[in-house]
């Protein structure tokens, strides 16, 4: 999706600016500032907010004397991506959320103080921790994302002998390839894998298990297995029409943006995407910022069911995106094989169980068209199920099933963790709960080493 070589360079320079990193970084006298303004809390509420139990009290105090090598490092510490986790994290529903000035004030800025000490620590190429004595035992992790490199880097500092393998040429998973990089430059993501890979933690990029290294060989060849594969592809509308140039998939889309570069294709354009959860806001935001001049986010129940978190929803807006509620796509129209317009029914909600969301029922004779050049899907992502039923790994619609008290699947080698095992109701796909999911996973696998050590 490269730029056409006769575009004209202003345009470039301006989407470029469009692609920097939208919050603004704390200035040290405002970092330190912020800092003494929180309790320190003796029964911090906002380590119990965190997943990954950051002991932010004391991190923040380490702003506040000077100290941000310090303060970096008890960060990293409890979340081996604690810097990207700083810019895409729902604070306002974690950790701040939680602090105990939030209500008679501000809460403390949690999350612009973490980004305030990781990015010294990024600026400065400093690295925190030291590979463990050797054991002897073999590890291979598939999948190079927040779970993966978590889990990596534990087993590292515990002694084990790691490889990872990533079917991309880069390690991060979607923070990497899939979020925006005016939310998160996917230099934040690397700096975090070089952490890990300075401890030793081998690496084979662009290696597709099943393809490029066969499941039986990574079984046999190693003493377990983490399997932290994430997801696949958004899933397909099944709409006619579907086919035509001009229909993107959202994660496709910016992963592209990172990737290759930016295009001035979009400039003065009309884009639909079809969606309401947080890779629909990234694409939607992503269009607008390469110059879209019209982008609608349509999405077939109300602002209230949407998944998306307040404040991408919040940021989608004061960039100037339309939403368009009760509204569903039943086609996609074309001129030359190219998208012209988008066919859409207005729906209405029937409620149903106590707990079930409410069902999107169509309005008969309310169908009506809107003129765009573009549609991007951001429905619900696909599941990487050739690898689970390779592995024979039980599972239910691609999501692998574990014992939640040992991590493993029911393959007793293989232990899973992140995108793989999200959904049916266990948890919320965020990058910290992948974190702390590779982090329990790595020290399970270690348990079930040291529970059969000598048998």
């Amino acid at each position: 999706m490269a730029g056409n070589k006769d575009a004209d360079f202003t345009s470039f320079q301006e989407l470029e600016k469009n692609f920097q990193e939208a919050a603004p970084a704390l200035k040290p006298k405002e970092a330190i500032d912020e800092s003494n303004r929180c309790l320190y809390c003796y029964d911090a509420p906002c380590i119990k907010a965190c997943p990954t139990s950051i002991d932010i009290p004391t991190f923040i105090k380490k702003i506040a004397t000077g100290n941000l090598y310090g303060s970096a490092k008890t960060i990293m510490e409890a979340n081996p991506v604690g810097a990207s986790c700083a810019r895409v994290c729902p604070t306002e529903e974690l950790c701040e959320g939680a602090c105990v000035l939030n209500g008679p004030s501000k809460p403390i800025m949690i999350g612009m103080l973490q980004k305030h000490a990781t990015d010294w620590a990024i600026k400065n190429k400093k690295t925190f921790f030291k590979r463990g004595q050797q054991n002897g035992c073999r590890v291979a992790i598939i999948g190079a994302g927040p779970a993966g490199l978590s889990g990596a880097r534990e087993l590292a500092r515990i002694g084990y002998e790691v490889t990872i393998y990533e079917a991309k040429e880069r390690a991060g998973g979607l923070s990497t390839y899939g979020i925006v990089s005016f939310r998160l430059p996917k230099e934040i993501p690397l700096w975090e894998a070089e952490q890990v890979e300075a401890l030793g933690v081998t690496f084979k990029y662009s290696t597709t298990v099943g393809k490029d290294i066969s499941f039986n060989e990574i079984i046999k060849g190693y003493d377990a297995v983490l399997l932290a594969v994430g997801i696949s592809a958004v899933k397909k509308l099944n709409i006619p029409g579907e086919e035509l140039s001009g229909v993107l998939d959202a994660i496709s889309f910016i992963e592209e943006t990172k990737k290759n570069g930016l295009t001035n294709e979009f400039i003065g354009k009309n884009v639909a995407v079809i969606g309401a959860g947080n890779t629909a806001i990234d694409a939607a935001t992503c269009a607008k910022r390469l110059g879209a001049d019209c982008v609608q986010i349509f999405y077939r129940r109300t602002e209230k069911e949407m998944t998306a978190y307040e404040f991408e929803y919040e940021f989608a807006k004061q960039d100037g995106i339309e939403f368009r509620w009760l509204s569903s796509p039943t086609k996609i129209i074309g001129k030359n094989g190219s998208v012209t317009a988008l066919e859409l029914i207005k729906m209405k909600l029937e409620e149903q169980g106590q707990n079930d969301r409410p069902k999107p029922v169509p309005i008969e004779g309310s169908s009506y068209p809107v003129e765009v050049d573009y549609v991007i899907k951001a429905i619900s992502q696909t599941r990487f199920t050739s690898i689970i039923d390779a592995l024979n790994l039980e599972h239910e619609n691609g999501v692998v099933l574990v014992n939640n008290k040992t991590m493993q699947t029911s393959n007793p080698k293989v232990f899973a963790a992140g995108d793989v095992i999200f959904g049916g109701g266990q948890t919320e796909a965020m990058v910290v709960d992948a974190a702390e999911q590779g982090k329990v996973a790595a020290y399970k696998i270690h348990e079930n080493f040291t529970q059969h050590a000598g048998e």
